[in-house]
């Protein structure tokens, strides 16, 4: 028996309209389930992955480059690394700098502390007149802080100074 064309029509297109719901649906099932796959199973929002980014090219950059580096080796007790650091991130005058503020005060300049945070966050201020600043928050334990005002110059994108 054949089929008239216009029943062989009306077949394909309950045909291609069955297949367009079936995709429609497993589209459904699958955006729903990798919506969900990261979700904590207790109704908490996922979070986000964590993420670090910067360039070499800029000043504020480099400052958060460097507290990142600078705790680092300070907490692994690499002075030698410590030292490199600053001399490859910090003008020459704020190394002197920090070394009276140091004599004097018994403790880190750079972190301004005689320990090593369990965190640090930087964060851009503004820049202007050639320099860029930044506020450094070191979190100590019991979630205790400390913010240091921190510039760099645009053009070395060298720090220049470090005040609490």
């Amino acid at each position: 028996m054949s089929k008239s064309p216009a029943k062989a029509k009306r077949t394909a297109s309950l045909a291609l309209a069955a297949a367009a719901a079936t995709a429609a649906l497993t589209l459904a099932f699958v955006t729903s389930a990798s919506a969900t796959a990261g979700a904590p199973q207790d109704g908490r929002a996922a979070v986000a992955a964590p993420s670090v980014s910067g360039s070499p090219e800029g000043a504020f950059s480099r400052i958060a480059t460097f507290y990142g580096a600078y705790i680092d080796a300070v907490y692994d007790g690499d002075g030698t690394r410590a030292k490199q650091l600053r001399a490859a991130y910090l003008s020459a005058p704020l190394q002197r700098e920090l070394a009276k503020w140091e004599e004097t005060n018994h403790a880190d300049g750079v972190l301004r502390a005689q320990n090593v945070p369990l965190e640090w966050k930087v964060t851009y201020v503004d820049s202007g007149m050639g320099k860029t600043n930044a506020t450094v928050t070191l979190t100590w334990s019991g979630s205790d802080t400390t913010q240091l005002h921190v510039q760099a110059d645009l053009k070395t994108r060298k720090i220049l100074s470090i005040t609490d």
